[in-house]
């Protein structure tokens, strides 16, 4: 992975993972990556009837703050995978 600058503190699959978790209702989310790239796969009830687009804006919606600014900690995500629990 290639270096990326930013100013934040802290873990940032850690931050991801939290606030997708806080954001998406009843979520599990695991974060992987580092270097400014990460792979976010989501599992969650509230992605049931929405189409894929729908329910990746979702989890966007949930990390933007993490990717903006002069030196986001999240430069690019390079994998999104969501989906509902199985039954």
């Amino acid at each position: 992975m290639s270096s990326h600058p930013t100013n934040f503190q802290g873990s940032v699959p850690d931050a991801l993972r939290e606030a997708i978790e806080g954001q998406v209702p009843d979520s599990k989310a695991v974060v992987s990556g580092g270097g400014g790239h990460y792979t976010i796969e989501v599992v969650s009830p509230a992605f049931a009837g929405k189409s894929m687009l729908e329910s990746q804006r979702l989890v966007y919606s949930a990390i933007a703050h993490l990717m903006k600014g002069d030196a986001p900690p999240v430069h690019a995500v390079d994998s999104l995978k969501t989906r509902v629990p199985a039954t």
